[in-house]
């Protein structure tokens, strides 16, 4: 992520936390702390039962019935086998972008995790970095603002999406889960009433939002199981070329990835979360297979010549003006690596970037090295690309592949 400050003066930085509108200010200025347990103390205490809450959370994240169609769970795009995110390789391996439960209607991004976001903060503008941090989508619309959570904001967003669950709105989710096998205990975690969706859709609605959110920050979603996290804890030795992979994507001279994705514990110990909740616009290509160039003017209305604005195209839709959501055209968010190699088998194809674009973390690692000095596709969006950490690093094809090898210590699920 770029850290030179996009603000020339102090007067224009004052102008642009101006015009930032007050829900977005306030405690949402102050970034979230981390609740996460040191990384030895993760290890130990081994795996744990869910509790009623994230149990709930789970039921509701696998319910096939929560759709338009019935058929589609949010399981179907954020899968555990493959760190909660795209399962099917056929689709990574093409448009990497997702049908909804009317399976002829596509969304515009490709799945990101839903695993390693709970300390996302609330969306706010850091003035002395000159970046927006938190939120939650590639584009950051979950902002928080509204349940100051933005995890909770964002399991809102499918269920009533047209292209992803399809359903008519918030009530017609609410009487699915009232007469779910599970709804006994909705009533047990949410109290005597909470199932009257006749009379009290939001407030039901937003339970099961943050029942969701509950149980994406469970330790089933985060389990922090990692060779990387044994490393840490000092119970797992990185073989010669991950070490040289970790000490290349620490190296600001090097790799210089930890500038976004965190390697380093927190200050108590907290193990890493490998994003640091920021927007880039790494300058990757148009994914010429994303089936979203196809869909119907109702939802895409500019047809193949759609470019995906990421946060600058959600703060313009709020209400923004230019000064702010222009120099914020075509970032997405940082995602974290933890996961990024996670799948089935070794020719499971992943897809990365937020569009799909890279197929292997080869290909991806090789973008960030070469971008500026090999032919590649013109970026997306050509404006506010990060010139500065990426593009021309000057890494061998060894130096590439001890980075990936590195990458892959960050699935979960490691034996030692």
């Amino acid at each position: 992520m770029q850290r030179a400050q996009w603000m020339t003066t102090l007067a224009l930085a004052v102008l642009v936390l101006a015009a930032i509108p007050a829900a977005a200010q306030g405690p949402a200025l102050q970034p979230a702390v981390s609740a996460t347990p040191p990384a030895t103390a993760l290890l130990a205490r081994g795996p744990r039962e869910l509790t009623p809450i994230e149990q709930l959370g789970k039921f509701l994240f696998f319910d096939t019935n929560l759709s338009t169609p019935p058929g589609q769970s949010c399981a179907a795009c954020h899968a555990p086998s493959v760190g909660f995110t795209g399962p099917d390789p056929v689709i990574n391996a093409h448009g990497a972008v997702y049908p909804g439960a009317v399976h002829t209607r596509f969304g515009n991004r490709k799945p990101p995790t839903a695993a390693y976001g709970g300390d996302s903060p609330v969306l706010f503008y850091d003035s002395d970095e000159g970046l927006w941090i938190g939120g939650m989508f590639w584009d950051g619309r979950a902002t928080g603002w509204t349940l100051g959570d933005p995890l909770a904001e964002q399991a809102q967003g499918p269920f009533l999406n047209a292209l992803e669950q399809n359903n008519p709105n918030a009530k017609f989710v609410c009487s699915r889960v009232a007469k779910s096998s599970y709804a006994p205990l909705f009533e047990q975690v949410w109290g005597p009433g909470s199932l009257d969706w006749v009379r009290n859709a939001p407030l039901m609605y937003e339970r099961i939002a943050r029942s969701i959110a509950a149980y994406e920050r469970s330790p089933e979603v985060n389990p922090f199981s990692s060779k990387y996290d044994y490393w840490l804890a000092g119970m797992a030795a990185l073989t010669a070329q991950e070490e040289w992979g970790r000490q290349l994507f620490n190296d600001p001279l090097k790799g210089n990835c930890a500038a976004c994705h965190i390697s380093t514990p927190g200050p108590n110990g907290e193990p890493p979360l490998f994003t640091d909740f920021s927007y880039d616009n790494l300058g990757v290509p148009r994914n010429p297979e994303n089936p979203f160039y196809g869909m119907p003017r109702k939802w895409n209305p500019d047809g193949p010549a759609w470019v995906d604005p990421g946060l600058g195209g959600f703060l313009r839709a709020a209400g923004y003006p230019p000064e702010v959501y222009e120099p914020e055209l075509g970032k997405q968010k940082v995602p974290t690596l933890r996961n990024v190699d996670l799948r089935p088998s070794p020719d499971f194809v992943k897809a990365y970037g937020h569009n799909g674009f890279f197929k292997s973390l080869e290909e991806i690692t090789h973008f960030y090295n070469t971008r500026d000095v090999e032919f590649w596709p013109p970026p997306e969006v050509s404006q506010n690309i990060n010139v500065t950490e990426l593009g021309d690093l000057g890494l061998s094809l060894e130096e590439e592949a001890a980075i990936v090898a590195f990458l892959r210590t960050l699935s979960d699920g490691y034996v030692p």
